[in-house]
């Protein structure tokens, strides 16, 4: 059930009015991603600020900006066992560290908080553009028609503020919150994952003290099959333990 939570946080409502899971969605994906992952719990999955049918942020935010936004809504709630796939995990990593009194333990799933490898280079023609652009040889629109046609899909897809979002979350580091965290963290990785690699998932893991990492044979990025069920089973984990 669709519910405002505060303000213009809305969320699906699972189970009973207090809830106890906290599920945060990736990129380009909305709460309804978490139906069967929070079946027989009573959670909010969250339509974060950008996607589904909730507007936008007013201006560029980075996920310590969407992290402040989700305690303020639920302030006075809480603690919740926190379910963040993708986007929604670098958001729940910037939540246990900014406002730990809301999270008593964390499930991520897809996150990309650590790079094993270095970013690749802007593509020739990109860096072509930029210089000429410098030199006030090439108008701002054609520079910007170039980054658009290089740029990830994610990045072609999103549209005004949002576009200016993904941009600055894609270059955001996590390492210095990731070892700040002080509650159980269960990782679950899709061992095919090409969003977030599993390599750079075992050294974020690394940065957790006693995180458990657990890689899903098979498993690609997005919340379904064995891995959806395998974060299904992190979650009651973590709440039968909080039992």
């Amino acid at each position: 059930m669709l519910t405002v939570v505060a303000g213009d946080l809305l969320a699906d409502r699972t189970g009973r009015q207090d809830s106890d899971v906290l599920a945060l969605h990736g990129w380009m994906r909305t709460g309804a991603d978490f139906a069967r992952v929070l079946e027989g719990h009573d959670g909010l999955a969250v339509h974060l600020p950008g996607f589904g049918t909730t507007p936008p942020p007013p201006e560029a935010w980075g996920s310590e900006e969407y992290a402040d936004h989700l305690a303020g809504a639920l302030s006075g709630t809480g603690p919740y066992v926190v379910v963040g796939h993708s986007f929604g995990g670098r958001v729940a990593v910037r939540l246990a560290v900014r406002h730990p009194r809301l999270v008593r333990s964390l499930v991520l799933t897809g996150a990309p908080l650590v790079r094993a490898t270095p970013p690749p280079a802007p593509a020739l023609r990109v860096r072509v553009a930029k210089r000429l652009h410098a030199a006030h040889l090439l108008p701002t629109a054609v520079l910007e028609r170039a980054r658009r046609n290089a740029g990830s899909e994610d990045y072609r897809a999103a549209q005004g503020v949002m576009r200016d979002v993904f941009v600055r979350v894609v270059n955001e580091d996590y390492r210095e919150d990731l070892a700040r965290i002080a509650v159980p963290v269960t990782m679950v990785w899709g061992e095919l994952d090409d969003s977030a690699p599993l390599a750079g998932a075992r050294l974020a893991a690394d940065l957790v003290p006693g995180a458990r990492l657990e890689v899903v044979a098979g498993g690609g990025h997005l919340l379904t099959g064995d891995l959806e069920d395998r974060v299904a089973a992190a979650l009651s984990e973590h709440l039968e333990r909080d039992r």
